[in-house]
């Protein structure tokens, strides 16, 4: 996928504390740096988790599958630019897809991380999957440059 392609776009740098023995940042790390750009998504569709749409409509979304591509390393104090969107919608679930580069400093790179999560949207109280509400789908719609899959 192309990097025009993710609209949404988190940017941090990396601690020393996320550093291994190797010099590289620890391969646990990643699922962080995803979690984080995850959130900025919620934000920038207007949905602010957990509030924004725990509260909204009464659902809630579980991690379901993480799998995680290392097609290189990133070290101490890189810039690093998350990519997330949203990459298909099913019935009750949300397929994010992930990539992780260095910040653009000259022409682009290929990610070195690529990942794909899978979350289920459900009822909190009996934690059985839910539809996912139309209104989410349509705020996603709108936010993304390429629609979802499942979306039409």
């Amino acid at each position: 996928m192309s990097r025009k392609d993710y609209k949404c776009a988190h940017r941090l740098r990396v601690r020393w504390a996320e550093v291994d023995m190797q010099g590289i940042v620890f391969n646990g790390h990643y699922l962080t740096y995803i979690d984080t750009a995850i959130a900025e998504y919620w934000r920038e569709i207007g949905l602010p988790y957990p509030h924004g749409y725990v509260e909204r409509y009464g659902n809630d979304m579980y991690l379901r599958k993480a799998e995680v591509d290392y097609l290189g390393s990133a070290r101490y104090d890189d810039a690093l630019d998350v990519l997330c969107r949203a990459a298909k919608l099913g019935r009750t679930s949300i397929t994010f897809a992930f990539e992780i580069h260095r910040a653009e400093t000259g022409p682009p790179e290929k990610p070195f991380i690529t990942a794909e999560l899978v979350y289920v949207n459900a009822d909190p109280k009996t934690m059985t999957p839910a539809p996912l509400p139309a209104a989410l789908r349509e705020l996603i719609g709108c936010y993304e440059r390429t629609a979802p899959e499942g979306l039409q």
